[in-house]
């Protein structure tokens, strides 16, 4: 068995050094969207627009430091990667996970349809992605890095451009009027901001960290870089994304579930630019491996299964599961599977 190694002597200290690395990231990048909330409301400058972008910069926060530190300290490209792309595959995934048994209507049948934007931009983005790992080769490169880079920057600035302007535009405040409820007086401005910087500099010690971990567990499983960062690493930095999810559902805020996960997707193809200007050795799309394009288009197809719940609004469900939960769980499972495969 693969994973036999990995139950002895060294190895265990690795698995157990993993865990703790998850076990803190869940629990700061909890605090750290908590803080995060308290300072859109002391800021004043409004949850509509803070709540979603903020919440889903600061719960990508783990795949930047982990991208940067595994291109800049470990050598690490196909981990970075696979981390970025393998964490947009896994929060589509979140949706489904949170949408299984709820006894409410499926999300999709709840959410705003104006998050029809947000995902059409993910999918420009991550089509971009896609076609620039099997076409690296024909990319030209800009110094050490590839063409690709700033086309990934401009295109996320004018995503986020736009977004802000549909959502300046749009007079609802769908967010703000589902955490409308939530006060924060009894916390002093300053003690929100000193909390938030120190659980943002936790994430960023243990994040740095994960990548040489996850080297670690490719060599002692024989699993590979690109399946490990694809799915091991991707798992453990989009952690606070479930949390960040999880506690917008429990208080109503079905937008904010949904614009965090669709707006962190559109984050983290902005790290693969910053991880490939980080990788001094050249464009990191052309010695990564390929099999990173079968990520991007599953991230693809699921964020369209998405797109078609929300303009379908069904509101059955087979079992404990509505249609788009299986359709994305069942996409993430076979570029899993194909992963694994070509490891």
């Amino acid at each position: 068995m693969a994973f036999a190694p990995g139950l002895r002597g060294g190895a265990r200290v690795i698995w157990l050094q993993f865990a703790i690395c998850v076990a803190v990231i869940l629990f700061s990048g909890t605090r750290l969207s908590y803080y995060g909330d308290v300072i859109a409301e002391k800021s004043g400058l409004g949850r509509t627009w803070i709540g979603v972008i903020l919440m889903a910069s600061v719960t990508s926060l783990p795949e930047l430091v982990t991208g940067i530190s595994s291109v800049a300290l470990y050598d690490l490209p196909n981990i970075a990667v696979g981390d970025v792309l393998g964490s947009c595959m896994f929060n589509l995934l979140i949706l489904a996970m949170l949408d299984i048994g709820r006894k409410a209507s499926p999300i999709s049948s709840l959410a705003h349809n104006g998050h029809f934007l947000t995902a059409a931009l993910g999918v420009l983005l991550l089509g971009s992605a896609a076609g620039s790992i099997l076409l690296s080769d024909l990319i030209p490169a800009i110094g050490w890095f590839g063409l690709y880079s700033p086309l990934f920057l401009i295109l996320y600035v004018v995503a986020m451009r736009l977004v802000f302007q549909f959502e300046r535009a749009r007079s609802a405040g769908f967010i703000s009027d589902a955490v409308e409820g939530l006060q924060y007086s009894h916390l002093p401005g300053r003690a929100a901001y000193v909390r938030f910087s120190l659980h943002a500099l936790v994430i960023v010690a243990a994040a740095t960290y994960l990548p040489h971990l996850g080297d670690e567990i490719a060599t002692i499983t024989g699993l590979g870089r690109s399946f490990v960062g694809s799915v091991f690493i991707a798992v453990s930095t989009s952690l606070p994304e479930i949390v960040v999810s999880r506690a917008a559902l429990q208080m109503g805020a079905v937008d904010l579930a949904v614009g965090n996960v669709l707006g962190s997707n559109l984050f983290n193809v902005a790290i693969l630019a910053i991880d490939d200007i980080a990788y001094r050795q050249g464009p990191i799309l052309a010695v990564v491996s390929p099999s990173h394009a079968i990520t991007a288009l599953a991230a693809i197809a699921m964020t369209a299964i998405v797109t078609v719940a929300l303009t379908y609004r069904s509101g059955k469900r087979v079992l404990l599961f509505s249609w788009e939960s299986i359709g994305v769980t069942l996409v993430y499972t076979l570029a899993s599977l194909a992963l694994y495969v070509r490891r």
